[in-house]
């Protein structure tokens, strides 16, 4: 199994890929006929690709899963950098925190962090924080579908590429219970060897993940699928 995808959601997926694109060095841009922008991310070890779907409507309030972006100690650089791109800063309620929140230019907020010793050989993200209402249980079911490993970090579960390089995947204590439809969420695919989309599908059911029932989910070539929190993720069709 692999995870494949940070799929996105803009209203101009052209103008916020181009701003991904510069701000994390993806290859490989472009839109689709389908309007759907893309992008590679090249870890050595792994790859991502960054998807923005076109929406008519501008990201609501509450992001249970956004984009920790790597700073450090060229934080306030990099910051001048992503404003340089598009971003621009935006105040969620975060208060006094060491890290610095901006949007995209569809208005998808992100955060550049500071100096931690765990963002090491992470690439140009850090982490994926999402939300959780059991962090063990969800940990547990993304482990399975990723072949990502436990790894050291600040929220309860973190997991990450086994070459223990690239992203870590941070499952945080939820601030609140989920709501609505995510504007971002991940996709699992399977590989060459191991389970298929079905048997895929079988083991998130296994471990308390449920199908998405709603009419926009259904007669996909993927799988829509929600963790035992009620955050979205798709199984992409077999290789």
């Amino acid at each position: 199994m692999a995870l494949e995808n940070i799929n996105m959601q803009a209203r101009d997926p052209q103008r916020t890929g181009e701003f991904w694109a510069g701000a994390l060095g993806l290859t490989d841009g472009r839109l689709g006929a389908d309007g759907v922008w893309e992008g590679r991310l090249d870890l050595q070890e792994l790859s991502l690709d960054i998807c923005i779907d076109p929406v008519p409507h501008p990201p609501p309030p509450g992001w249970r899963l956004h984009l920790d972006l790597l700073g450090g100690a060229e934080q306030e650089a990099v910051v001048q950098r992503l404003l340089g791109l598009g971003a621009r800063h935006v105040d969620i309620g975060q208060g006094d925190v060491p890290w610095v929140v901006l949007a995209d230019p569809d208005g998808n907020a992100f955060c550049v962090m500071e100096e931690r010793e765990v963002y090491r050989d992470t690439g140009p993200i850090a982490a994926l924080p999402l939300d959780s209402a059991d962090p063990e249980r969800d940990g547990a079911l993304y482990a399975a579908l990723t072949g990502w490993v436990p790894s050291e970090g600040l929220a309860p579960v973190s997991l990450r590429h086994p070459s223990l390089r690239g992203p870590l995947l941070e499952l945080c204590v939820e601030p609140a219970p989920k709501v609505r439809q995510n504007r971002t969420h991940l996709d699992v695919r399977p590989e060459a060897v191991g389970p298929d989309q079905a048997g895929l599908v079988d083991l998130a059911l296994s471990l308390g993940a449920s199908r998405a029932t709603e009419d926009w989910a259904q007669g996909l070539p993927w799988v829509v699928m929600r963790d035992t929190s009620g955050n979205e993720f798709c199984v992409l069709a077999d290789r």
